[in-house]
């Protein structure tokens, strides 16, 4: 059976992701998987610092190390399972009747890459546990979960508010036009009122790939309208989000090469970075 994957850490996004992935879950009719991983960093132990001590000494700290070492274990494992137990509390509160929990050692991208198959979108929060201490920089995990995920990912805000309306940043690549089917197919989309912006010259070119897209956007019966605004990338979508009183960004993720990225930046971890609402990227 297909059904939201809701990553979550502990921090204080987590609640965020229960809410939006429950959202989600409702709208598309699939349970929700409440996914917490222990990585690897938390489940090793200390680095050994008894190379300069005495052998009888070195084999009492070895001792006492392997205990500090196993209490350490068993102490992640509880506050692991207390994170995900009180996230499916969460999640039954807003409405979610089928509900789970999977608690996860080693890295996430893995995790991900095995759970995918049977999701139908992945939620993960805009940051990590570290937010408060780095509110301009994007979760260390989310470029790395984005980029290998062949699903959706729904990229939480702090706070989870109703989604009435959403802008879909059109480029004319393939990952618009995924998320362009979906809007006129799925239900995620269903009674939201939606926009497609296109950001280029006004070209006849142009014109008739945004006319094709709203037209299959508006397929299902949704209220869609669609322009054309010359500028750069970023500040367009910015302004029309912020000024448009969106709910949702949708766009296309990571279209160029890391290389590319690494010199003239992302418009998509931009946006992510800067909307005050969630962003719904496809690949």
């Amino acid at each position: 059976m297909s059904k939201v994957i809701a990553l979550i850490d502990g921090s204080i996004y987590s609640e965020s992701v229960c809410d939006h992935a429950a959202w989600a879950a409702k709208r598309i009719g699939t349970p929700v998987e409440i996914v917490h991983v222990l990585g690897r960093r938390e489940t090793t132990g200390p680095a050994d610092l008894s190379g300069s001590i005495g052998l009888g000494a070195r084999t009492s700290l070895l001792e006492e190390l392997a205990e500090l070492d196993a209490e350490r274990a068993k102490l992640i494992q509880k506050r692991g399972r207390a994170i995900l137990a009180a996230a499916r509390e969460r999640v039954e509160a807003d409405g979610v009747a089928e509900v789970s929990e999977r608690l996860r050692h080693g890295d996430l991208i893995e995790t991900v890459s095995e759970l995918e198959p049977e999701s139908r979108l992945v939620v993960i929060g805009k940051r990590g546990e570290a937010a408060d201490f780095a509110k301009l920089h994007l979760g260390s995990n989310l470029e790395r979960v984005v980029r290998s995920s062949t699903k959706p990912v729904l990229v939480a805000n702090r706070a989870f508010k109703p989604i009435n309306s959403y802008v879909l940043a059109f480029d004319g690549g393939t990952s618009a036009m995924k998320a362009v089917d979906m809007a006129g197919r799925s239900p995620f989309f269903a009674g939201l009122t939606g926009h497609i912006l296109m950001v280029g010259p006004a070209t006849v070119e142009n014109q008739r790939k945004l006319d094709g897209a709203k037209a299959l956007a508006a397929a299902g019966g949704n209220t869609i309208t669609a322009s054309l605004v010359e500028g750069q990338p970023d500040e367009v979508i910015g302004a029309h989000v912020g000024e448009g009183g969106a709910d949702l960004l949708v766009m296309g993720a990571y279209g160029h090469s890391r290389i590319r990225t690494l010199i003239i930046g992302s418009t998509t971890s931009e946006m992510v970075r800067a909307c005050r609402v969630p962003v719904l990227l496809f690949r």
